[in-house]
Formats: C-alpha cells, structure tokens, sequence
C-alpha cells in the first residue's frame, strides 16, 4: 500500500482525497474483464434460440408453469460467461442459479463422461461420495445483479436438474444451464435445447443409453447417480429424449 505523508491540519482533507482514489483503483481491477467468451457467437445463437422453442412446447416439460418462464446460461470450456437470457416473468434469484449450472455442467464433464446437474444429485447428498463438492467453485456474488458477468467466470456449483454440458466433435466446448421451473422441468428444458441446438452427442453417461438424462429415484433415498422426483408431471427420460 502506497504510504501518504500528511500534515496534521490538513490529515482530514489528505482522507478525503486518497480513500476515494483507492477505492476506485479496486473496483476498477474487481470489475475488469478477466476474459471473453470462447465460443462462437453463432453457436451461442443457436443455444438460446432453442429456449423460446421448448418453453412453449405442449407438454410444459413436466413443469409448474406453461409456458416456463427461465433463464438459461451458456459458458464456454474455460468458464467464461457467454449469455443470460430470459422468457416470461421469470424468478429472478434463478439466474445466478443457471449461470452455476452451466458452470458445473461444464466443470464436471469431459470427453470421456458427461455429467449433468441432475447426475449430480446423490452422490453430493451427506454420505455420498461426493459430499461437499457444493462447497467448491463458489459463485462470485458481485454480479448477482442483471446485465453483469459477461466475458468473466463467475463460478457456482448447483447439483440438482438443469445443466448439461454442450459437445461438438466429440469435445467439451462448454456449458448451458437453465433454471426457473422445477429441478425436473429444468433438466428437461436443457437436455432438450441442447439436442435441438445439435451439441448432445455425449461419450458416455451414467443416464438411460449411455447418455447423462435424468435418473430418478425408486426408493426413498436417492443413490448413485440418481435424482429425485419432483412432480407427477415429470416427463420419463425417455419422453425427454424423443424431442424433435
């Protein structure tokens, strides 16, 4: 820290005018992009246009509301933020909620295993193998407000329905994640903007055909790579699999 000699009648006037100053060197440095988004714009494009087309399907992807109001999320490989959108009066808390499901989508899979956010669910429950991983990769709560985050990584890990990763040549090239509905309805809408935008080829998966759809439970507990159920609405794996 810069050291600032002052004379003690003008120690008050010396304050006002060095605090400010640091003050903005901070924010400045804090609010700086620490990067851009690595992914094409086209492909981003064609990511959230799928979002106006499966929030107004007829089925409501099993969820509370038709259409769904959400948000979705896209990151790159590297974590970036690429875009929020939105439909409808969607909650609002839900968006820092998208933004991590992306980013643990992405985080947690690779070019030999898939894993979404719905796959994440009982392992990360208190005994499972993977208890505590909700404490790593925390999100970045200064851009908790809209309109901010772009071009930065803000982290978050979610572990319930809503985030896939994209794929495109067989590789990991980011991240969508959705939120606003149910856990349920949320996986449904991401695992099926995903097949429509032509980036699901996964390698393999711990869901039904090899792939990383929603498992859910059948006992009280869920185990493995399984997820609760939400609703009686929820649509089967196979219901969301048969999008077109």
């Amino acid at each position: 820290m810069r050291k600032v000699a002052c004379h003690s009648l003008l120690a008050g006037l010396c304050i006002a005018l060095v605090a400010p100053l640091a003050h903005a060197h901070s924010y400045d440095n804090d609010d700086a992009p620490s990067g851009r988004c690595t992914l094409p714009q086209g492909t981003v494009s064609l990511v959230e246009k799928q979002l106006y087309t499966v929030v107004n399907l007829s089925d409501g992807n099993g969820g509370i509301f038709k259409p769904n109001r959400m948000w979705a999320a896209v990151v790159d490989r590297q974590g970036h933020l690429c875009s929020v959108i939105k439909t409808g009066d969607a909650w609002p808390g839900s968006r820092a909620i998208a933004i991590a499901k992306a980013y643990t989508a992405n985080g947690f899979s690779n070019d030999a295993l898939a894993l979404s956010t719905a796959n994440l669910y009982a392992p990360t429950q208190p005994g499972g193998s993977l208890y505590g991983l909700n404490n790593s990769n925390p999100f970045d709560a200064r851009f908790l407000e809209q309109g901010t985050g772009i071009g930065r990584t803000l982290g978050g890990v979610i572990t319930f329905g809503g985030g896939v990763a994209l794929y495109a040549g067989g590789k990991v090239v980011g991240g969508l994640g959705v939120s606003g509905d149910s856990a349920c309805a949320d996986h449904a809408i991401a695992y099926r903007m995903r097949k429509l935008a032509g980036l699901g080829s996964v390698p393999a998966g711990q869901g039904p055909g090899n792939t990383d759809n929603i498992v859910y439970s059948t006992g009280a507990s869920p185990m493995g790579f399984e997820h609760p159920h939400c609703f009686p609405t929820d649509l089967s794996a196979s219901k969301i699999e048969s999008v077109r």
